[in-house]
């Protein structure tokens, strides 16, 4: 049984290593021209092709790599550099108040309070110092010639014409 079991294995062996040499040494230059996979279909093309090898001299023989290292990871790509204009940031400006709208009416002085009358389009306002209009501008003071008004949303100031001393 011993002697069945080793010529068994022999016989494998043997096979095998016939398999694995065979390919290589009766195939390797089509292999390596990369003309394994071609088939000739006419007679004149099979001529020219036996004329051209012919001709061609043998390449040396090339050691082959057995076992060629592969990975998984992506192949390194290298990367581009293309230069573009720098864009001029624009200035800031620093917020500007807009233009008041209002018009001075009139005023209403009594002993104790001042009052002034603003028109902007077609509303009228009565106002005193410290009163707020529209939740953006506010009352800072009162005088003969001009009213102080503060832009509530940047905290400025501005004034207003209300006529002349009297």
């Amino acid at each position: 049984m011993n002697t069945q079991r080793s010529l068994a294995w022999l016989v494998f062996l043997g096979t095998a290593a016939v398999l694995a040499w065979g390919p290589g040494y009766f195939f390797e230059e089509a292999a390596e021209d990369g003309e394994a996979g071609i088939v000739v279909t006419s007679k004149a093309v099979a001529t020219e092709t036996a004329l051209a090898q012919k001709d061609a001299k043998p390449a040396a023989l090339k050691p082959r790599d057995l076992f060629p290292s592969k990975s998984w990871k992506p192949a390194v790509q290298m990367t581009t550099v293309t230069e573009q204009p720098v864009a001029m940031a624009p200035v800031a400006l620093a917020p500007a108040v807009p233009a008041l709208p209002f018009q001075f009416v009139g005023r209403l002085d009594d002993r104790d309070d001042q009052q002034v009358f603003l028109q902007s389009g077609e509303k009228l306002y009565v106002v005193r110092r410290g009163d707020v209009i529209d939740d953006t501008y506010r009352i800072e003071q009162i005088s003969a010639t001009e009213l102080s008004l503060v832009y509530l949303p940047l905290h400025l100031s501005q004034t207003l014409s209300v006529g002349s001393a009297p």
